[in-house]
């Protein structure tokens, strides 16, 4: 039996873009506005699980009250920690180390950033979320709310992308997509 997992990307924070990992930015009013409207016109969840960080977690809270559905936290649905990079946009990131950048973007599994969780880690804290999720929640269907890193990891793998096309795949704010996993099965992408 699979597990259906309708992904919600946080919306616009106060930091702005760039590499924001494990910073615990807020949402602006925008990234507020971003995340309602996504879900505005959709139902059927029997659950909501989020990443911790406050730019998931509080709307996450705010949408469990309102809809009467169990909210659980998952510390594995976090972001990507880019270490020295944390915070830095890529424009900035090409002044000073454009060479490293595009060996990332090139293949960011051949290459991890100063400091950062290596992608091979990353991908296997997303693997045991999923597992985790499916052994939890079978045959239900949820909404995740988490970050694009994750969501490129799941949807790169759904469209069966090789692993150095990661970052091809482009996620954006309160962008909602549609997985089902079962062990058996892998992963799918539902399109509506």
């Amino acid at each position: 039996m699979s597990v259906r997992l309708d992904f919600l990307r946080h919306g616009e924070t106060e930091q702005g873009g760039g590499l924001r990992g494990s910073l615990d930015d807020l949402l602006t009013d925008v990234g507020w506005q971003q995340l309602n409207a996504a879900v505005q016109a959709q139902s059927g969840w029997q659950g909501i699980v989020s990443s911790p960080l406050r730019r998931c977690a509080l709307f996450a809270e705010q949408l469990a009250a309102q809809r009467h559905l169990p909210l659980a936290y998952h510390q594995d649905l976090r972001e990507l920690h880019f270490g020295d990079w944390e915070g830095k946009h890529p424009s900035e990131l090409m002044q000073s180390q454009a060479d490293e950048l595009g060996r990332f973007w090139a293949d960011p599994y051949a290459y991890t950033p100063p400091g950062a969780e290596p992608l091979q880690a990353f991908a296997a804290r997303i693997d045991s979320a999923l597992q985790q999720l499916h052994a939890r929640y079978a045959g239900q269907r949820l909404l995740v709310v988490s970050h694009a890193g994750v969501m490129r990891l799941l949807l790169a793998r759904a469209r069966g992308l090789a692993p150095a096309a990661l970052l091809k795949v482009t996620v954006g704010y309160a962008e909602l997509v549609s997985l089902q996993f079962d062990p058996q099965d892998g992963l799918r992408e539902l399109i509506a």
